[in-house]
C-alpha cells in the first residue's frame, strides 16, 4: 500500500472480449511502483500475490493482499492495482456464471495451501485447455475451492464526502502524524463531532479505528521488505511496539513476527 502515491511503471491490460475458458490465468512479474489505470471487466478477477503486496483500489475502498492472500473483484467493479515493491502475481479471470462468491463487493481471501497449488497448476495450463479432460477437471476443482475460502479483513473503506477524502489522503501521506481529531476537523472545516459522525456513517469505522487500520495496512509492505517489527511500527505511526503487535494480531490474526516468518518461509 504505497504511502507517497508515486508509481513509475504503467501496466497494460490484456485485450480480450471474452474468456477462452471458465478459468484463465495471467502470470505477471511486476517491478516496484507498478500501476494500472482504473478499469473494469465483464468477468470476475482474482488477484493473487505469490510475493509482494498488492493494493487494489476501488471507489468504495482499498483492499490489500500480502503473499498467500488474494483479492476477489466482481464483474463491473472499477479498480486499479498498485504495487509499491516488486511482486509476483497471478491474475485469475473467472466466468461469472462459474464463480460462486458474492458479486456485490470486493473481498480479500485467505488462500489455503491446496488452493495455492491449484492456482499455480492451472496457471501452467494452455489458455484453451481441454474442458472435458483432466485440465478442465483441475480448473473445476479450483473454482469449487475458491467458493469456500474465508474472507480476511484487509480492507479500508473510503468515504465519498470530498472533505473526508482529503483528510484520508493526508493521513495516507503521513501515517506517523499524531495530530488529534480537532486538527483534522479544522482541516475539513467542520466540528469534531460532525467529522466523527460522518466518518462512522461513510466508512462504518470511527476516525480512530480507520486511522489504526490504515497504519496497520501500511505496515504490511515494510514487513514484506524484511524490515524489523520495530521499524515497521514506528514508520506507520506507532510509538508503542507492544500496542502495534496487539493491534496487528487483532486485525490480521497473526503477530507481525508470525506474519513475517510466513513470508520468509514461502
Amino acid at each position: 500500500m504505497p504511502q507517497n502515491g508515486q508509481h513509475a511503471f504503467q501496466r497494460s491490460l490484456p485485450v480480450m472480449t471474452s474468456l477462452p475458458r471458465p478459468v484463465y490465468v495471467r502470470v505477471e512479474s511486476l517491478p516496484a511502483g507498478s500501476f494500472i489505470e482504473p478499469h473494469g471487466h465483464d468477468w470476475v478477477q482474482l488477484s493473487y500475490a505469490v510475493s509482494g503486496v498488492l493494493d487494489v483500489r476501488t471507489p468504495s475502498g482499498n483492499f490489500v493482499a500480502p503473499p498467500h492472500w488474494a483479492i476477489w473483484i466482481p464483474p463491473g467493479v472499477r479498480h486499479e492495482v498498485v504495487t509499491s515493491d516488486r511482486a509476483e502475481m497471478r491474475n485469475l479471470y473467472l466466468d461469472p456464471e462459474a464463480a460462486k462468491r458474492p458479486r456485490d463487493r470486493c473481498q480479500v481471501l485467505e488462500i489455503s495451501p491446496l488452493v495455492r497449488e491449484l492456482i499455480l497448476a492451472v496457471a501452467a495450463l494452455p489458455a484453451e485447455y481441454d474442458r472435458t479432460g483432466p485440465d478442465g477437471r483441475l480448473a473445476a476443482v479450483l473454482l469449487d475451492q475458491l467458493s469456500a475460502l474465508p474472507e480476511a479483513g484487509f480492507s479500508l473503506p473510503l468515504p465519498e464526502d470530498q472533505r473526508l477524502s482529503a483528510v484520508c489522503a493526508a493521513l495516507r501521506q503521513a501515517p506517523d502524524d499524531h495530530h488529534p481529531l480537532a486538527h483534522w476537523a479544522a482541516m475539513a472545516s467542520m466540528s469534531e463531532r460532525t467529522l466523527a459522525r460522518l466518518f462512522r456513517r461513510e466508512t462504518g469505522l470511527s476516525f480512530r479505528e480507520w486511522r489504526q487500520r490504515l497504519r496497520l495496512m501500511l505496515a504490511l509492505s515494510g514487513l514484506e521488505q524484511g524490515k524489523s517489527v520495530t521499524t515497521a511500527a514506528l514508520e506507520c505511526g506507532y510509538d508503542s511496539i507492544s500496542a502495534f503487535i496487539a493491534a496487528f494480531k487483532r486485525l490480521f490474526g497473526h503477530t507481525p513476527g508470525e506474519f513475517q516468518a510466513a513470508l520468509l518461509g514461502r
